[in-house]
């Protein structure tokens, strides 16, 4: 029954609703990854266009010590990608 609840449990976890950052019409949801005490920079971009959400996720190679730091680094992340590319994001 333990590995059940733990696997379980952590499924619980990672369904908490995320707050997102808005930036240029988009919706950043930072969404770290627990691995081996560390948190791996991981989360997705969304934005609607012409009436359809379009989403786009992704995983770093970036770990850190805390979630708080993963999710700021993510944050950023995906700011200067949004800078870069767009709505071409979703192509």
């Amino acid at each position: 029954m333990g590995f059940l609840s733990r696997l379980f449990g952590q499924r619980q976890q990672e369904s908490t609703p995320v707050e997102p950052v808005y930036y240029k019409d988009f919706a950043i949801f930072p969404e770290a990854i627990a691995e081996n005490g560390q948190y791996r920079v991981a989360g997705r971009i969304t934005r609607e266009i012409n009436g359809e959400m379009k989403e786009h996720r992704f995983i770093r190679s970036d770990v850190l010590s805390n979630r708080g730091s993963a999710d700021e680094l993510m944050v950023n992340k995906a700011k200067m990608f949004i800078d870069q590319m767009g709505e071409k994001i979703f192509s």
